[in-house]
């Protein structure tokens, strides 16, 4: 089945279903993309309910961090941060959350403010922001909090009738669970949706070339942004006129404008300039690149024949928590003499089959999955301790390891319902949730297989 070569271009090459897509698009407004955070103790952040204060008699002497939650209506995940910790006249890094939420989306989601009072956020005045507290806790928020997030999505402008569309939801939904789950590719939006170009970024980094790096950040652009956005890293490529592209840039472009403001000054301080990014973004780059060759494992392994409930030797397994959690700090290789013990695991719900992100403490698997692994690398000519980056030593990729599949959550067909009274098109509104680390975007691209994902929205 045809893939689009945007999404090839980020290791995404294979589908997990063979079912024809239903079309359609995602994220035509805000509201149909909307999310809602889960912590592993039950806790879920809701979007139309105001939270209860249940914690709110514990001190901020006795515990550090107060714990809220922060609803967000098409707002970056990193600018929506920074802009609450100026408002209350905090850093960005005492703001502490579990997982990034899509941008054009609207978001509920858990944070905690190192040493935040609540009779600061009380008065919190920001557009298509809030922020209701809960109360003061001993630990900041981390992903290893997170469960899950439970979505509530809408497919529009669908060209086919009500039973077609019910059709090939459940056939696609069907092949998935056989298969074993949804591949777990790292989605559209770990590279940039309109701009996928993180991992480019990343893989300059390792090669650490910082001015490549940041040349390629600034200026490279894409059809699907906009215009004024496109055309200023246009000219930058060509004038290389960091002064210029400062007043040319559109205020929105935040980060960049942000470089170009130390480039102004210091015009061959490249790692100066992607220093004044926030910490976690410059992590992303090179998590980016690893999530770009952990794509390519993972199609690659699809097109040897491999289905991702189905260990073979020298693939790595983990095990799973009873949250369903996959335990990816601890897996082991699998060896011929344990591969049916294995595979019973497997089928059982225990054991998940796992692909490295290979790094400076990750090694690639064993066998002909180990193989085929080396080959990439050697395409790309790179190798794990390319990972170290001396520069900024914090951002280096260490490493791990991903389960290559993961289950479909409460999965409801919500309703079908008309487009437009001008249109013949149809509407899907469906929900589901997803453990940790894993895509919305992978799922919907699945039920939808557009031939432009830029254009559907992904």
């Amino acid at each position: 089945m045809h893939v689009p070569r945007i999404e090839s271009d980020l290791g995404i090459s294979v589908y997990g279903s063979k079912t024809k897509g239903i079309g359609g698009g995602i994220k035509r407004s805000v509201d149909d993309f909307i999310v809602e955070e889960t912590l592993v103790d039950g806790s879920t952040a809701k979007i139309d309910e105001k939270p209860v204060n249940t914690v709110l008699s514990a001190s901020l002497n006795k515990q550090r961090y107060l714990l809220c939650i922060l609803v967000k209506r098409n707002w970056d995940m990193f600018i929506a941060v920074k802009n609450v910790a100026r408002q209350l006249g905090l850093v960005e890094t005492q703001i502490r959350f579990a997982g990034i939420k899509d941008a054009k989306a609207l978001t509920a989601q858990h944070i905690t403010i190192d040493q935040g009072l609540i009779e600061d956020i009380l008065p919190l005045n920001i557009k298509d922001i809030e922020l209701h507290p809960l109360g003061y806790i001993r630990e900041h928020l981390s992903a290893y909090f997170l469960l899950g997030n439970n979505f509530t999505i809408n497919i529009k402008e669908i060209c086919k009738s009500e039973t077609e569309i019910k059709k090939s939801v459940n056939a696609i939904v069907g092949e998935l669970k056989e298969l074993g789950g949804i591949p777990n590719y790292y989605g559209h939006q770990r590279f940039g949706t309109k701009r996928p170009i993180t991992h480019l970024v990343g893989k300059a980094i390792i090669e650490g070339n910082f001015e490549k790096a940041i040349l390629t950040y600034l200026t490279k652009y894409s059809d699907g942004e906009h215009p004024s956005s496109r055309q200023a890293r246009k000219d930058l490529c060509e004038s290389q006129d960091f002064t210029q592209s400062l007043k040319d840039f559109p205020k929105q472009l935040r980060f960049e404008r942000s470089i170009l403001s130390h480039l102004v000054k210091n015009p061959t301080d490249f790692v100066g300039a992607f220093m004044r990014l926030p910490f976690k973004l410059q992590a992303l780059f090179v998590q980016a690149y690893q999530s770009y060759l952990f794509n390519l494992f993972l199609s690659e392994r699809f097109k040897m024949g491999f289905s991702l409930n189905k260990a073979t030797a020298g693939d790595y397994v983990v095990n799973v928590e009873r949250s369903g959690l996959p335990m990816v700090h601890i897996g082991k290789l699998v060896k011929s003499e344990k591969l049916k013990e294995t595979n019973d695991l497997i089928k059982s719900g225990k054991l998940r089959v796992a692909l490295p992100l290979v790094g400076i403490r990750q090694k690639f698997s064993n066998g002909i999955i180990g193989e085929m692994q080396k080959k990439i690398f050697e395409k790309e000519n790179i190798k794990p301790e390319t990972f170290r980056v001396q520069e900024i030593s914090t951002i280096s990729g260490k490493g791990g390891l991903r389960a290559i599949g993961t289950p479909l959550k409460n999965f409801n067909l919500n309703k079908i319902f008309s487009g437009p009274n001008t249109s013949n098109e149809n509407q899907l509104s469906l929900s589901f949730m997803l453990l940790r680390g894993s895509y919305a975007t992978i799922f919907l691209r699945e039920l939808i297989k557009p031939t432009d994902p830029i254009t559907a929205g992904f």
